[in-house]
């Protein structure tokens, strides 16, 4: 008997070293934030992204957003995504939601608008990104209501980022925005919707304009610095002369409008002086230059060489100027082509999936150093 009570205590005492044990892991698997998943390529050092920018990397802030023009949450965009159209401007996933995967997060990025974006949902970060908006306050106000790269930032620092203190348990910010990329993808739309159209002052010239630009965003990014972002990735401006919106409105020129792609490769040069001139004055950052300009132009003088066969029209039915429109939406429910990996651009202006596809993985991995500088986002990410 004295044995049989040694070896029943014996037994208790396991087993409830195992129920003690499976406790701990459970209050540490629901109380910890699980943001991605290990591989053997990647070891999950990155907790998630922050995306500010415009239309290239919005995924649907602008459908929560009363008396904005610049939305696209309808048919057809969204034809290839899982959800549908999700105000994500393309045929599926944009350079945000492949960079993501390639990153190993768990989800996509939520978008800040969305009333559902709280508590658990923003441990992956969180995208504030708006179409139409650019680096000025003022730019996109033709489209309606946008939301600005400075307000952007703001939405960042006054909500979402106590927000995040709180799910990770942690008051200092710095501790946990370092595993954070800040993906910033703007500018574009400050020529296309501000400087080109005359808003600008009229004595400005092109260089000065795109010097005062620069100078902007060289302040926000320390100011997103000075909150605690650390590893950055700043996305080029497309060349957007050669877009089908662009090719329509000057139909006699023969290839791509050049005093658009003039303005591009200005503002690209200077971002990617950014990278060396800012990181002195940003303690502890990183800065990655991605050449979103190249990989596109790359890809629409050598269509065949990357898959694609059309490189100058957009797939889906575009609602012109002389039908109300800019020339850059898709019609609402209007016709698309049925070979959407085929064509380079999905709507007058926007990227398909597909192009989409072959920027993020440049983005990610790419060895070279005109596509990215100084070293490609998977590198960052392992910082």
């Amino acid at each position: 008997m004295s044995i049989l009570r040694k070896a029943t205590t014996l037994q208790i005492m396991t087993m409830s070293q195992n129920l003690s044990l499976l406790c701990v892991f459970l209050i540490f698997s629901f109380t910890t934030p699980s943001t991605c998943q290990n591989t053997a390529n990647h070891d999950c050092k990155t907790k998630g992204m922050f995306v500010f920018g415009s239309s290239l990397v919005d995924n649907g802030n602008n459908n929560f957003l009363t008396n904005s023009l610049a939305k696209a949450d309808f048919s057809p965009y969204g034809v290839d995504f899982p959800l549908g159209p999700s105000g994500r401007f393309t045929n599926g996933e944009n350079v945000i939601d492949i960079l993501g995967k390639k990153l190993q997060l768990s989800d996509y990025i939520p978008s800040f608008t969305d009333p559902s974006t709280w508590g658990g949902k923003i441990v992956n970060g969180v995208n504030f990104a708006s179409g139409g908006s650019g680096i000025l306050d003022d730019t996109g106000a033709l489209a309606g209501n946008v939301t600005s790269l400075n307000r952007q930032i703001s939405n960042f620092e006054k909500v979402t980022l106590p927000e995040l203190e709180q799910q990770f348990g942690n008051n200092n910010s710095k501790e946990i925005l370092s595993d954070f990329l800040f993906v910033v993808g703007s500018g574009g739309n400050d020529y296309s919707l501000h400087y080109f159209l005359g808003l600008a002052n009229s004595n400005v010239s092109l260089e000065a304009f795109t010097d005062s630009v620069t100078a902007i965003l060289s302040a926000q990014l320390k100011r997103l610095h000075e909150l605690g972002a650390r590893k950055f990735v700043l996305m080029a401006i497309n060349p957007n002369g050669c877009s089908p919106m662009a090719l329509a409105r000057v139909p006699t020129q023969e290839g791509c409008v050049e005093n658009l792609n003039r303005a591009s490769t200005m503002f690209n040069s200077n971002l990617k002086s950014l990278v060396d001139d800012i990181r002195p004055q940003m303690p502890g950052s990183n800065l990655v230059f991605v050449n979103a300009y190249k990989i596109l132009s790359d890809v629409i003088s050598s269509p065949r060489s990357y898959g694609f066969r059309d490189a100058s029209n957009s797939c889906c039915e575009v609602r012109q100027v002389s039908e109300g429109g800019t020339g850059i939406l898709c019609k609402r429910g209007g016709s698309i082509c049925s070979n959407r990996s085929e064509y380079v651009f999905f709507d007058g202006l926007h990227p398909t999936q597909s192009v989409n596809d072959v920027i993020a993985t440049k983005a990610f991995s790419s060895l070279i150093g005109d596509e990215v500088y100084p070293f490609n986002v998977d590198e960052l990410s392992q910082i």
